[in-house]
């Protein structure tokens, strides 16, 4: 272990040299190169910057409000029908609008269950099988302009709800 994790540390500066060294054999100039990216990258965040403001006002009152505790409630007896135990409840509905919250919540429920638990694993599985739909549809839409994006927003939702459904089958399939 001790072998990988030294070359872990050259890898990335490394890649970074070949990559600048490359550049300079082929007569590219790095640096306004680079300036140049980097001034195209700042008119992108500034373009994204009311969407993703906009997105992080509503997860606030979605949470704040008791919203996600009222929604949590009247899921309960569907969630439970397809084994999704109430604590994962909060994390499906927290994941398609926020990774970080997400993410707390992750860490919340592995705290309280632990990891090896039912629901621990099937937050592990949610967490990284599933996407940040209202997240992607403000950043990347929101940079190029889309305006109309109605199916992607019902398809990013209907395949988070088929992921999550097949993260509790097969964590019941094999974990259970």
């Amino acid at each position: 272990m001790q072998g990988i994790m030294r070359i872990s540390y050259y890898l990335v500066p490394g890649l970074f040299f070949l990559i600048a060294l490359y550049a300079y054999i082929k007569k590219v100039p790095v640096y306004a190169t680079f300036v140049e990216g980097a001034t195209e990258g700042l008119k992108t965040a500034w373009r994204i910057l009311p969407f993703l403001l906009g997105m992080l006002v509503v997860i606030g009152i979605f949470r704040a409000s008791g919203a996600l505790a009222l929604f949590t409630g009247i899921l309960e007896p569907l969630f439970r029908f397809l084994g999704i135990p109430k604590d994962a409840i909060p994390l499906l509905l927290m994941r398609p609008l926020s990774g970080s919250g997400s993410l707390a919540l992750v860490s919340d429920i592995i705290t309280t269950h632990g990891p090896d638990s039912y629901i621990g694993r099937l937050a592990a599985i949610v967490q990284g099988s599933t996407e940040t739909t209202f997240y992607l549809l403000a950043v990347y839409f929101g940079s190029v302009g889309v305006k109309r994006y109605r199916y992607a927003l019902a398809l990013g939702l209907s395949a988070d709800m088929v992921s999550f459904i097949a993260a509790a089958f097969f964590c019941r399939l094999f974990f259970s």
